[in-house]
């Protein structure tokens, strides 16, 4: 999202900060006269529509959580944006069930990592995910709650795969950032009655052709969603759920993190799919 935002690619919302950043780790300095539940000098972490690239940052009180004890400023700092936005897309839209099937694309991405270790969380028998290199996939199936099959997408068919792992039925859910050079394999891959939610398009706007009978003769449910473009009502009220389902269960990992004079590179890092799981840049 950072770096669609810096291309120009991803306008914010009407009245949203321009500088750049979701997502945070920080103290608060000070409160609303009507906010209640929170203290001055708290460690919290935060979803914002938007700069947190900065030294200090207002947003509402409903998007911001308490930091867990257990986690470093950095491990909390890749908690908001990623788990929230994974939260929506698999818990919220999808509605995964305890022995469903999932398959997750860019599962190395922030976002991807996110995505797998709630999978799990939730119980879903096979996770399945697409990652460019056998490290990643490794890194993956390693991790706390990690994937338990991988694929490597410029080696393998992915849908042909999957029919492998779930003996021909298909998955229940894909998470989805390619858009249209996945859009048919996809398809194939959804058991009937899948759900598929797309969070990003990076393959382009439009699928040339669509074929809708298999749409219909399965059933399927295709969804797109972006957490930024939604009300502040909304995100108060996932941001709830998410923290009253999903808080208690946080592990440390390892990320790599930049100073903040080092922005660029860090950019360039994830431009370049270097990165495994989340960077952060630390602001001192």
């Amino acid at each position: 999202m950072d770096i669609m935002q810096r291309k120009g690619g991803y306008p914010v919302p009407p009245g949203v900060s321009d500088i750049l950043g979701v997502e945070f780790s920080g103290t608060i300095e000070e409160l609303g006269s009507e906010v209640s539940g929170f203290e001055v000098g708290q460690e919290v972490i935060g979803l914002a529509y938007g700069g947190a690239y900065a030294e200090y940052i207002t947003l509402s009180a409903g998007n911001v959580m308490p930091k867990p004890k257990n986690l470093s400023w950095v491990e909390a700092a890749a908690i908001p944006e990623n788990f929230i936005t994974a939260f929506q897309a698999l818990i919220s839209i999808s509605e995964l069930k305890s022995g469903e099937d999932v398959l997750i694309h860019a599962g190395a991405s922030g976002v991807g990592v996110a995505a797998n270790q709630l999978a799990r969380l939730y119980g879903a028998k096979h996770v399945i995910t697409t990652a460019s290199s056998k490290d990643k996939l490794d890194f993956l199936h390693n991790m706390p709650k990690g994937s338990t099959h991988g694929v490597n997408y410029r080696e393998q068919n992915f849908a042909e795969e999957v029919a492998k792992i779930t003996d021909g039925q298909g998955v229940n859910v894909i998470i989805d950032f390619i858009g249209p050079d996945y859009w048919d394999k996809n398809i194939d891959a959804l058991a009937k009655d899948g759900r598929m939610v797309i969070l990003a398009s990076m393959s382009g706007p439009e699928v040339p052709k669509v074929n809708l009978v298999k749409l219909l003769y399965k059933r399927l449910r295709v969804q797109g969603s972006t957490l930024r473009s939604r009300s502040p009502e909304y995100q108060a009220a996932l941001v709830k759920r998410f923290w009253d389902e999903c808080g208690s269960h946080f592990q440390g990992e390892e990320l790599k993190t930049y100073k903040w004079t080092e922005v660029a590179e860090a950019h360039k890092e994830m431009e370049a799919n270097k990165n495994m799981g989340k960077i952060i840049v630390e602001i001192s």
